[in-house]
C-alpha cells in the first residue's frame, strides 16, 4: 500500500513568501520586550531575508548551473 502525500499549488511564489514571513516575524518582535524571545524572533526574520536574497541571487541570468556546463 503506498502512502499519497498532500500536494497543492503554492499561491504566492518562494520571494513572496519569505518577505511575507520577514515582514510579520519583524512586527512581533516590535512587540516583545528585549530578551531571548525577541533575538530569536528577529533571528528568524534574518534568516527569511537571507532565504529572499539568495534565491533572487539565483534566478539572475548567468546563475543557472545548466549555463556553466562544459560544452
Amino acid at each position: 500500500m503506498t502512502i499519497k502525500r498532500r500536494r497543492f499549488k503554492q499561491s504566492q511564489s518562494l520571494e513572496e513568501r519569505l518577505a511575507d514571513e520577514a515582514k510579520r516575524l519583524r512586527e512581533q518582535a516590535e512587540l516583545l520586550p528585549p530578551g531571548a524571545l525577541r533575538a530569536e524572533v528577529l533571528r528568524k526574520a534574518r534568516q527569511a531575508e537571507t532565504g529572499l536574497h539568495m534565491s533572487e541571487w539565483l534566478r539572475r541570468p548567468g546563475c543557472n548551473p545548466q549555463d556553466r556546463r562544459p560544452s
